[in-house]
């Protein structure tokens, strides 16, 4: 009895406990972050064989219950070896009932943190594993492992890991782009991983490189920034003075040299000439310029310049100066290409001779005997014979002037490489800007190959002899060919490079119309490219930088002005994308929106102003018609219409026409005021005032003009009313003596003329009671007097006066100096009466 209650307790315990060891394998501890997932990879092993799992629970926190002997918890899955019993959604069991107890949750939470229990039962053997989760809020940053250091030009790996794997859920490079991704996913470890392997440059020196997680989306969720330190040796910059380093004999030259970078720090720097050290010295951090002068140059001084630095990574140069100092040609030499040559084969014999300018004529040799019309600086004979064996010279000449024949050259005969070939070591296929290998191989050659020469030229470096690399390959690259030399050269067969590329020479073509586009038309334009790899393209159209729409195809059923502009379309394809040149599309229209524009709007005469005809026509207008308010033409065919000076008279509406090839358009009219000037405005009023006072005067001129014509009418009628036998002139105050007597003409007396006198003969006619006027007196040249039959002659004595003529006016003079005599005499037949009695006298005053 007594060891009957021990045994029933170690049964006890032997049924309720997991005695037996089962073997798992899984992550102790998963890390992972709210809503993304958590793979949990699990395998295990029964402890007897054959057997299987018939139950299985997976518990979150689980505790264990001393008093029920059972676990108590979250069951997030729970299944028998049958079927399934209860289990979360989001919680998968992946495994199976022999040896695989994977899970997968999604989405996973923060609460999801803690212990997670994997419950199994095989029969009698029992079984609590253990599993860790770690869920945090947000992403945690991945990890970037750098090596020790990083140097130029080798290639090294940087590793960005996280512990955590989800599908969707991926690292990458920025800004260098994606590396090389890798997922562990096993019972050991859990993680995901990008090497990004690379050949840094210096240029690559301080830049930052980041590690980005990105989720399903491709968002960032968490990343790590780096700073790269690339070790490098000095980089330099020369620069000469000239800068085209022509220089002749006796003039200076300055170089300067900068370090542009350098890490670590440059110890010395020094000058190089053709390769040879002319200087070493310490230069100054702060200076960062190193200056070599040249202060009077030699043709010695001739050559390649460089400068070198030092650092704790080794020496750098910079590139080369060269330096040409003109001077006449120094003494030729003769090379020939190829030597040894073989029989048939051409042969090229080249004339060298420093000298700078270089030799512009040459004058060949052959065994000391002129070549003639060999005048350039190579010789080539096209199939070398035994005959043209021997030595050849050559004279160089600048313009400078002539050198001197140098050492001859002996030409002999061999063979060149054979079966020259070339094969590309890199993997295909080829992108645009990938570096492609070449290695040039031949099958046999006398004398050995010494160099290899490749075609077309580019920059390009040879890795080793015949082993060439083309950095970043270009789309349309040509066929390469390389060529073996000894001697001579062989060229092997070219090889063309396959290089994939975005579309090429994209252009925009006008389908239609062929000729010009007025507004209106129906318009096709099509985008169009020479080359793509791969062929699957796809299209876009832009306007003046805009994006429109997609397509190869841009229709207008009816173009109109504003669809003028600058096209482009766009073509891409998996490689990446190419735009067009813009085309320029331009509509023809006829003028419209025509209006005058007039500067200034209101103007004073004397001043200027300028219409111009304002319009949006295309083609511009090539003629303009102008007219005035009256619809007149001005016939003013430019686009401005000057009135300079402008008048009060151009003051109006003005409209203007214009006219393109394809049609007419009128402006609206537009009104020009001129206003009057202060200096017209002034002469204005005083011409009316003058006007208005000559009206005045002249007014008064006619009321005097008038009374002394009717004072004269009637003196007129007075006269008439008068004996016709009188005549009355104006005279002085004078009284004449009695003529004498006798026959004699009858005469005026004019006091005027001092002693001597002039007579008027006057007739009277018989029996007629009118005597004519004065105005019809006739002179003596014209009628004789006739004294027969005629009873009764008058004689008027008149004295002139002194103003030399006579006047039938009134004198402005005194009445009394106003009275005038007339001496009449009357004859009867040939007898004369007393003069006492036949005299009368007349005073007359008027």
């Amino acid at each position: 009895m007594r060891l009957l209650g021990p045994s029933l307790l170690l049964l006890e315990y032997l049924a309720f406990s997991d005695s037996t060891r089962w073997i798992f394998n899984h992550p102790k501890t998963l890390y992972t972050w709210e809503r993304a997932c958590v793979w949990i990879p699990c395998s295990y092993r029964i402890p007897e064989r054959g057997s299987v799992v018939e139950n299985m629970t997976v518990y979150h926190n689980y505790e264990y219950d001393k008093g029920r002997k059972q676990y108590t918890g979250t069951i997030l899955y729970q299944k028998t070896n049958t079927k399934e019993i209860s289990r979360e959604e989001r919680v998968q069991f992946l495994g199976d009932n022999k040896s695989n107890c994977t899970l997968h949750i999604h989405p996973v939470g923060v609460q999801d943190s803690g212990r997670l229990g994997l419950r199994m039962t095989s029969g009698d053997d029992k079984w609590m594993e253990d599993i860790f989760l770690n869920v945090s809020k947000t992403a945690p940053p991945p990890h970037v492992w750098l090596p020790p250091e990083i140097r130029e030009f080798q290639e090294v790996t940087l590793t960005c890991s996280l512990n955590f794997a989800c599908f969707g859920y991926k690292l990458q490079w920025s800004p260098k782009g994606s590396g090389v991704p890798s997922t562990s996913l096993t019972p050991q470890v859990v993680s995901t991983e990008s090497r990004f392997t690379f050949q840094p440059q210096w240029t690559d020196h301080g830049k930052n490189l980041s590690c980005q997680l990105l989720d399903p989306d491709k968002q960032v969720l968490s990343e790590e920034t780096v700073r790269l330190d690339v070790k490098h040796r000095p980089k330099l910059d020369i620069k000469v003075r000239p800068e085209e380093a022509v220089v002749r004999e006796g003039d200076p030259v300055t170089m300067t040299c900068r370090v542009v970078s350098s890490n670590p720090e440059y110890w010395t720097i020094s000058w190089l000439k053709d390769g040879i050290p002319l200087s070493r010295e310490e230069m100054p951090r702060e200076q960062e310029m190193l200056t070599l002068t040249l202060s009077g140059v030699t043709k010695d001084m001739s050559g390649k310049y460089q400068c070198e630095a030092h650092n704790d990574m080794g020496s750098e140069k910079s590139q080369e100066v060269d330096l040409h100092v003109h001077y006449a040609p120094e003494p030729s030499t003769v090379q020939i290409s190829p030597s040894p040559a073989t029989e048939g084969n051409p042969v090229v014999l080249t004339c060298t001779s420093q000298a700078s300018p270089p030799p512009t004529n040459y004058t060949w040799y052959h065994n000391g005997i002129e070549v003639p019309r060999r005048t350039s600086k190579t010789f080539q004979i096209p199939e070398v014979l035994l005959r043209h064996a021997g030595n050849y010279s050559c004279l160089a000449e600048n313009a400078l002037g002539p050198g001197q024949v140098g050492q001859e050259a002996r030409l002999v005969v061999h063979y060149p490489p054979k079966g020259v070939t070339m094969v590309i070591l890199n993997p295909t296929p080829i992108r645009e800007g990938d570096d492609v290998t070449l290695s040039c191989h031949y099958n046999s050659s006398n004398p050995r190959v010494t160099r290899y020469e490749w075609s077309p030229w580019g920059p390009w470096h040879e890795l080793l002899p015949g082993v060439l690399t083309i950095p970043k390959v270009a789309w349309d690259a040509k066929p390469i060919t390389c060529t073996a030399c000894n001697w001579w050269c062989s060229q092997g067969l070219p090889v063309k490079l396959d290089v994939q590329h975005a579309p090429k020479d994209v252009k925009v073509l006008l389908i239609s119309p062929r000729s010009e586009i007025y507004s209106g038309d129906p318009v096709h334009l099509q985008c169009n490219f020479s080359s793509s790899r791969p062929t699957d393209v796809h299209f876009f159209w832009k306007k003046d930088g805009i994006l429109l729409q997609k397509g190869r195809e841009l229709s207008f059923a009816a173009i109109s002005p504003e669809d003028a502009g600058s096209y482009n379309c766009l073509a891409n394809n998996s490689i990446g994308q190419s735009t067009s040149e813009a085309l320029r599309l331009q509509v023809l229209y006829a003028p419209r929106r025509l209006r005058v524009s007039v500067s200034p709007k209101d103007v004073i005469e004397g001043q200027r102003a300028v219409l111009s005809c304002e319009s949006d026509a295309n083609p511009p207008i090539y003629h303009y018609s102008w007219f005035d308010w009256n619809d007149q033409n001005l016939h003013h065919s430019d686009k401005m219409l000057r009135l300079d000076p402008v008048k009060v008279q151009h003051s109006g509406a003005y409209r203007c026409e214009g006219t393109n090839g394809v049609g007419a358009g009128m402006s609206p009219p537009n009104t020009l005021t001129v206003y009057y000037s202060a200096e017209t405005i002034s002469r204005r009023a005083a011409m009316g005032v003058g006007f208005f006072l000559a009206i005045l005067l002249l007014a008064i001129w006619g009321v005097k003009i008038r009374r002394s014509w009717k004072r004269i009418r009637r003196q007129q009628e007075h006269q008439e009313n008068s004996s016709g036998q009188s005549f009355f002139v104006r005279n002085n105050k004078i009284r004449r003596a009695p003529v004498s007597e006798g026959r004699h003409s009858l005469g005026c007396y004019n006091l005027a003329m001092e002693d001597s006198s002039s007579y008027g003969p006057l007739r009277f006619p018989g029996g007629e009671t009118d005597v004519p006027s004065t105005g019809d007196a006739e002179t003596s040249e014209m009628q004789g007097l006739s004294l027969n039959g005629d009873n009764t002659v008058t004689y008027s004595v008149v004295q002139k006066h002194h103003v030399g003529d006579y006047e039938n006016v009134t004198p402005a003079v005194p009445e009394d100096e106003g009275i005038h005599y007339s001496e009449l005499v009357h004859f009867g037949a040939g007898q004369r009466p007393p003069a006492e009695e036949g005299v009368d006298y007349v005073t007359l005053k008027h």
